[in-house]
C-alpha cells in the first residue's frame, strides 16, 4: 500500500518536528512554506541583530539534534535560532519543503461519487513567480502558528496614516527585520542636528526588543503601552554544567543570587498548577491553605526579585504589569544586560509612554496622538500590536465553523465560577483578578488536546501542531508530533474519546478551566496561537499526551524530594518513536 500523503503547512518549529516525526513513521510528507527559509518566527527575513530568545540554551532544541552553540551563554540569539532551524531542515527534511509557496485555500476534495471515492484535501497555492497550482493530499497537518499574519489596528494602518497626512513610515514588527535599513535611514541619530524619533506601539517582548535595538543604534525611541508584560529575571547566568545539574544548592524562597530561573522549569509548572493534580506535592500546594500561601508567596517574591535584579525603580510603570500567576504575558529576561531594554530605560535612552494608547496620527504629519489627547513626535511608527489567526484566510467559513477553528463565545461558561466548578478545591484560584469592562466574557475553541478538531476526530485526516501557547515550544511540539502521528496511524494504544460528542465535552471542560485559570487571556491571543494555554505547565501538558499514548511520564527522574528541581531535557523524549513502535508491535501480536 502506498504511503499516505501529508501536507504540513508551515516551516516553523512545529512544522519541522511534525514533518520529521511523520517521515520517520512512514508517511509521504511535504511542507508548504510561504517563507524562503525554514524557521517560522526565526526565518531569515524576521531575524535582526541583537534579537534573543526567551529560552535558555538547551530549551529550544529537538531531541534528534542538540543545539551546540559556539559559546556557553544564557540565551541563543535570533541568528543562532535561525541557523539551528535551517540546519535541522537541511539534515532531516532535505527536499521535503516547498519554499516561497503561499497557501491560499484548503478544502476537502472527493474524487468520485461512490463509496470507493478517493477522499482527501485540495490545497490552492500561489508560487513566488505568481503562478497558481492546486495540490492534493490525504492528510493536512496545520502548523502555520499564530505569529505570521500581523494585526494592524485600523486607526494605525498605512491607509489611516495616508489619510491623516502622516509623512513617516508605518511598519509592523513582523516586517521590522526586512525594513530595518529603511527605518535606520529615515531616522537620524540623536547626535544629528535633526534627529528623528521612533514610536514603538506595544508593551510586549517584540516591542521591547525593537526599542532596545533602535536605542542601541543611537536613535531616539519611545515605547507606548497600556500595561507591560510581566518579567522574570535572575542576577547572573549560571554556567551550563550548573544549570543542567541534577542538584539545586539554593533555597527557593530565599531567591539566592545564584539561582537561575531556568532551574525552575518543572517547579514553575508546579507552582502554576494544571487542570488536574497528579502528585501529592501539587495537591498540597494548590488545595491547602498553607500550600496556597506558599504559592502566592513564591510568585510575589519572584516578581519583586525580578524587578530588583533589573534595577527597575519602584515607581516605574514597568512594575504595573500583567500578573505572573494569572496571566500569560510574561517575559523571561534572564540576567540583566547593559544593552538590554530595562537598562536602556534606566539610562534614559528609551522613553516610556505608559498607561496610554496611541489612538491616531497627528494632523501635523509628524506625530501620533495618544488616548489622553497628548501627542508624541514620530518619524517612524513600529506596530508591535500582535497577530491575527493564520487560519481564517485559508479556510472557508464552513470549515472554520464545522471544525471549531473559530473561537466562539459560550454563555454557558459564564455561569460557572471557581466555586461552582470541579476545581472549587483549588485554594490558589479563589481570588481571580477583576477584569476591566470589555475583557470579560467566556470563550472557547473545540480543538481536542489542542491538536485535533473535536468534530473531526474520527476521520483521522486533519491535525494541528504549534497552536498551544507555552513557554517551552520545542518540547511540547515534539511530544505533540508523536501524538499526532499515532492518531493518524490509528495506533490502538492511543487513548481517544469514543465519539465527537465526547471530544466536545472535554474541550468545553478545558475551556471552562482556561477561563478560570487565565481570565481574560484568550482575548489577547488569536485562535491559531491558543488551541491550548499551557504557559508554565507545559511539562504537565506533555505528560497528558504521553499518558494518552500509554507511555511513561515524569521522565526527568529524581526522588520524592529532588524531582521538581531537575531540568527537563530533550533527551528524555528522544526515543518516543521507538517506544511507540514497541507498543504498536505488542498490540499487533496480541491481536
Amino acid at each position: 500500500m502506498a504511503a499516505k500523503t501529508v501536507c504540513v503547512v508551515g516551516s516553523g518549529a512545529a512544522g519541522l518536528i511534525t514533518a520529521k516525526t511523520l517521515l520517520d513513521d512512514g508517511f509521504a510528507v511535504e511542507i508548504l512554506s510561504k517563507d524562503r527559509t525554514a524557521g517560522g518566527v526565526w526565518a531569515a527575513d524576521r531575524v535582526y541583530p541583537g534579537l534573543y530568545t526567551n529560552n535558555v540554551n538547551g530549551e529550544y532544541e529537538f531531541s534528534a539534534m542538540p543545539m551546540h552553540l559556539q559559546r556557553i551563554k544564557e540565551r541563543p540569539s535570533g541568528t543562532e535560532m535561525r541557523q539551528y532551524m535551517e540546519a535541522f531542515a537541511d539534515r532531516f527534511l532535505n527536499g521535503k519543503i516547498r519554499f516561497n509557496t503561499q497557501v491560499v485555500n484548503i478544502h476537502r476534495w472527493d474524487q468520485g461519487n461512490n463509496q470507493e471515492a478517493v477522499k482527501g484535501w485540495a490545497i490552492s497555492v500561489q508560487n513566488s513567480d505568481g503562478t497558481a497550482e492546486q495540490l492534493f493530499y490525504d492528510i493536512v497537518v496545520l502548523c502555520s502558528g499564530g505569529c505570521s499574519l500581523p494585526r494592524i489596528p485600523p486607526e494605525l494602518s498605512s491607509a489611516a496614516a495616508q489619510k491623516a497626512g502622516f509623512v513617516g513610515q508605518v511598519v509592523h514588527s513582523f516586517e521590522f527585520a526586512s525594513r530595518l535599513d529603511d527605518i535606520i535611514s529615515a531616522v537620524k541619530p540623536i547626535d544629528d542636528p535633526n534627529p528623528g524619533h521612533v514610536v514603538v506601539v506595544g508593551g510586549g517582548k517584540s516591542a521591547q526588543d525593537i526599542a532596545a535595538y533602535l536605542a542601541n543604534e543611537g536613535r531616539k525611541v519611545s515605547i507606548a503601552f497600556e500595561t507591560a508584560d510581566g518579567i522574570i529575571a535572575a542576577p547572573i547566568p549560571l554556567p551550563h554544567f550548573i544549570r543542567k545539574s541534577r542538584q539545586v544548592s539554593t533555597l527557593i524562597f530565599g531567591v539566592s543570587s545564584k539561582l537561575s530561573v531556568s532551574s525552575l522549569c518543572r517547579l514553575l509548572g508546579l507552582m502554576a498548577t494544571h487542570i488536574h493534580l497528579r502528585t501529592a506535592l501539587e495537591k498540597f500546594l494548590h488545595t491547602t491553605w498553607l500550600g496556597s500561601k506558599i504559592v502566592s508567596g513564591f510568585w510575589d517574591t519572584l516578581s519583586w526579585a525580578s524587578g530588583k535584579f533589573l534595577s527597575i525603580p519602584s515607581t516605574s510603570p514597568l512594575l504595573t504589569s500583567h500578573s505572573l500567576f494569572w496571566g500569560i504575558r510574561t517575559n523571561d529576561e534572564g540576567s540583566p544586560r547593559s544593552n538590554g531594554f530595562h537598562a536602556l530605560v534606566n539610562a534614559g535612552k528609551i522613553q516610556l509612554v505608559a498607561s496610554n494608547r496611541v489612538s491616531s496620527f497627528g494632523p501635523d504629519g509628524h506625530s501620533v496622538v495618544l488616548r489622553d489627547g497628548s501627542s508624541v513626535r514620530a518619524d517612524v511608527v513600529v506596530l508591535s500590536t500582535g497577530y491575527t489567526s493564520s487560519w481564517k484566510g485559508i479556510f472557508d467559513e464552513e470549515i472554520l465553523r464545522d471544525f471549531g477553528l473559530e473561537r466562539v463565545r459560550n454563555d454557558c461558561l459564564s455561569d460557572v465560577g471557581i466555586k461552582e466548578s470541579e476545581w472549587q478545591f483549588y485554594k490558589t484560584l479563589q481570588n481571580p483578578p477583576q477584569l476591566p469592562l470589555g475583557n470579560q466574557g467566556q470563550w472557547m475553541s473545540s480543538i481536542y488536546r489542542g491538536l485535533v478538531p473535536a468534530r473531526n476526530i474520527q476521520r483521522r485526516d486533519f491535525a494541528i501542531n504549534g497552536a498551544v501557547f507555552t513557554t517551552s515550544p520545542a518540547h511540547i511540539f515534539e511530544v505533540s508530533s508523536h501524538w499526532i502521528s499515532s492518531y493518524l496511524l490509528s495506533d490502538p494504544f492511543l487513548r481517544l474519546p469514543s465519539s465527537p460528542e465526547d471530544a466536545l465535552v472535554e474541550t468545553e471542560r478545558v475551556a471552562r478551566w482556561v477561563n478560570i485559570r487565565n481570565p481574560g487571556m484568550l482575548k489577547w491571543v488569536n485562535e491559531s496561537y491558543s488551541s491550548g494555554l499551557n504557559f508554565f505547565d507545559y511539562a504537565q501538558a506533555s505528560d497528558d499526551l504521553l499518558e494518552d499514548m500509554g507511555l511513561p511520564i515524569l521522565r526527568s527522574g529524581g526522588n520524592w524530594f529532588t524531582w521538581p528541581f531537575i531540568p527537563i531535557s530533550s533527551k528524555e523524549i528522544k526515543a518516543l518513536g521507538e517506544e511507540r513502535a514497541i507498543l504498536r508491535a505488542s498490540n499487533t501480536t496480541r491481536n
